[in-house]
């Protein structure tokens, strides 16, 4: 368990029409963090100070570095100091990999990414997995109820694997790929199953996002927010399901609606 708060009170002045009211305020918590990877500095990520070790993880594994659990040989986390060691096998993308910042946004500098030969190099998702309207906004409820520190704070999105019926895994974030990416370490380490469930999500489905949960061979994606055109186009090369603006008891099936039993 993290021994870090993930948010702080301050002092602020709050405005409401023409009048000032000073209070506290509850503000998230942002903390960087330097990946090592065979002692070399690999990598700085931005983040929520929580579940560094999943994080982590999962970042390598959407980089396709970690591929399977013989990849990971040793993993330190140094909260304080905001260091991550980790010792791996090395294989073609840590050779490939461009050293870079990435902000808790996650958008520049993630060149691969931009590139729809990212997905297109990826195997198609085949899953009879299946999901009713009815189980869509159960999930979305669940999320939400869940999302304790966007309730404190507002100031993180939120993703959560789950079954048709139940979440399974959750996880809290400054940024969006963070929060992905922690699940998806988190099933790498417990060696959980992905390709028969589901992932909810919070915010926008990019481009990077439709990647990451392709990459987790996770058949359906369903977001409280609106998908791009790139991410729709690549879910359908990929076979994906995604269902967009889930909340108030509606939705939209952008890609593959078969899943959706209506």
């Amino acid at each position: 368990m993290s021994q870090l708060k993930n948010f702080i009170s301050l002092p602020i002045t709050k405005v409401v029409k023409d009048r000032t009211y000073p209070q506290d305020d509850r503000v998230v918590q942002e903390v960087p963090v330097t990946l090592f990877l065979n002692d070399e500095e690999f990598v700085t990520l931005v983040c929520s100070p929580q579940h560094l070790r999943e994080l982590a993880v999962g970042f390598l594994c959407s980089e396709g570095i970690l591929q399977q659990p013989s990849d990971l040989h040793y993993l330190s986390v140094n909260e304080k100091e905001g260091i991550i060691k980790i010792n791996a096998t090395a294989g073609q993308a840590e050779k490939q990999f461009l050293k870079r910042y990435i902000t808790s946004c996650c958008g520049r500098g993630r060149s691969s990414f931009y590139f729809i030969n990212d997905a297109r190099s990826m195997s198609r998702i085949n899953s009879h997995i299946s999901i009713t309207p009815y189980q869509v906004w159960n999930l979305t409820t669940q999320l939400e109820s869940m999302s304790t520190l966007f309730q404190n704070t507002g100031g993180v999105h939120n993703a959560a694997l789950c079954t048709p019926e139940n979440v399974v895994v959750f996880f809290e974030d400054i940024g969006r790929h963070n929060a992905v990416d922690k699940i998806f370490g988190h099933c790498f380490l417990k060696t959980i199953q992905m390709n028969d469930k589901i992932l909810v999500f919070s915010g926008r489905i990019s481009s990077e996002i439709l990647i990451k949960v392709a990459k987790m061979n996770i058949p359906i994606l369903v977001s409280r927010s609106a998908p791009t055109a790139l991410a729709v186009n690549m879910a359908n090369e990929l076979g994906m399901t995604v269902v967009g603006f889930a909340r108030d008891n509606r939705f939209n099936i952008y890609t593959n609606p078969r899943r959706i039993i209506i």
